[in-house]
């Protein structure tokens, strides 16, 4: 199924569409939704935008891009979030993850999904572990039953299979 299909399939009442649709997109979107938000609140926010597609997946026109209608959700979402907290309560983080051209965002977007392999594999679960989810090396080898040296050693080919795919990611935008 396709991200429209999966789409309608939600708006019917299917929650294993909805777990599919996560599973595709939850990543890039909380990579991004961490350039705006400090990470303890990004799973809030995620889980809130999803939450927000099962609501709203009854209005879904498929004239556009799945992925550019759930990030408009994930920013509402955020600004919702952050609104509720006051001014006072969040302060926004940089981390450098900003693009000035959305195109740039979706072809760093594709480099890290195919840089780190398919669902499941050691380096995405390491990945989703360790610097979606920020837990510490410890936990992730108790999680994953590997010794911290095998976290520690995966977390390094991560970043470096990540610097490689956003350098011809970006290389390739800038060239075109």
């Amino acid at each position: 199924m396709d991200d429209d299909e999966l789409i309608a399939a939600i708006a019917a009442g299917d929650d294993a569409a909805l777990r599919e649709l996560f599973g595709r997109h939850a990543t890039w979107l909380a990579v991004r939704l961490r350039s705006l938000l400090p990470p303890a609140d990004t799973e809030d926010v995620l889980q809130e935008t999803f939450l927000a597609v099962w609501q709203g997946a009854r209005r879904y026109q498929p004239t556009g891009a799945p992925g550019g209608w759930l990030w408009g959700i994930a920013r509402r979402q955020a600004a919702l979030y952050l609104r509720r907290r006051g001014p006072a309560g969040v302060e926004l983080t940089d981390t450098g993850g900003h693009f000035d051209d959305p195109a740039e965002a979706v072809v760093a977007g594709v480099a890290i999904e195919r840089a780190l392999g398919p669902d499941g594999s050691p380096e995405r679960e390491v990945w989703r572990l360790v610097y979606v989810e920020d837990r510490p090396v410890a936990e992730a080898a108790e999680l994953l039953g590997v010794p911290v040296g095998t976290v520690k050693s995966r977390a390094h080919r991560v970043r470096r299979l990540l610097r490689a795919a956003l350098r011809s990611g970006t290389a390739t935008q800038g060239g075109a």
